[in-house]
């Protein structure tokens, strides 16, 4: 797992490639605007970003798919009734915005290839 907080160049999102393969689940902080790939579980990343001080509601998941260059916003993580969240995708427009945005800066070389 590794917590990015930063844009990655094309030689890091490589090297991601490389570690995690072609998919990497990110969790994502929405709020601070940091994100943890490689995760088995989007769980395991959430938890990283809760040691962190992140708060549970700022906390979504999903994914990218460095071949195809399409990030996904769909993780068990999202159901969060509590939230008005009752899908594993992320309802709230604003929030998966906010997701969507972030993956983007954070992986935007990868768009430029």
């Amino acid at each position: 797992m590794q917590i990015i907080h930063q844009i990655l160049t094309l030689e890091e999102i490589e090297k991601l490639r490389q570690q995690f393969g072609q998919y990497l689940k990110v969790t994502a902080d929405i709020e601070k605007e940091l994100v943890v790939i490689g995760c088995e579980l989007h769980a395991d990343g959430e938890k990283i970003l809760l040691e962190k001080g992140s708060k549970s509601d700022n906390i979504w998941g999903g994914g990218i798919n460095l071949k195809l260059k399409e990030i996904d916003t769909t993780a068990v993580l999202n159901l969060r009734p509590g939230l008005g969240n009752n899908s594993m995708e992320i309802i709230d427009l604003k929030r998966r915005e906010k997701f969507l945005a972030l993956v983007r800066r954070l992986f935007n070389k990868l768009w430029q290839t």
